[in-house]
C-alpha cells in the first residue's frame, strides 16, 4: 500500500520504504541459499562439517523478515510539507 492514508491524514512511504527493498533482497538470497543448502552440494569437508549454505540462508530469511516486519510496524511518515512530484520536469530543468 504505497502512500496509504492513515486515520489522521498522514501519508506513509509504503512500498518505497528502503527497508522493504532490503528485506526483499535478503529474503531472495535467503531462499536461494536455503535451497542450495537443502538440495545442492553441501561441501561439508570445506566447512568443517557444517552446512553453511543452509544456516546462512535461514539467517538471511529471518533478517529479511525482520526488515519487512519493521517497515510495517514503524512506517516512515512523509511530512505534510512534501509535495507530490509533477508529471513533467520542474521549471528549473533545461
Amino acid at each position: 500500500m504505497s502512500n496509504a492514508h492513515e486515520p489522521s491524514g498522514r501519508h506513509t512511504a509504503g512500498a518505497f520504504d528502503i527497508r522493504n527493498f532490503i528485506g526483499a533482497l535478503l529474503g531472495l538470497y535467503g531462499v536461494i541459499l536455503t535451497l542450495m543448502g537443502l538440495f545442492g552440494d553441501k561441501s561439508l569437508d570445506k566447512t568443517g562439517g557444517i552446512n553453511a549454505n543452509l544456516y546462512a540462508g535461514i539467517v538471511l530469511l529471518v533478517v529479511g523478515a525482520g526488515f519487512m516486519i519493521w517497515a510495517r510496524v514503524r512506517p516512515v511518515i512523509v511530512p505534510p510539507h512534501v509535495e507530490e512530484p509533477a508529471d513533467g520536469p520542474g521549471p528549473d530543468a533545461h
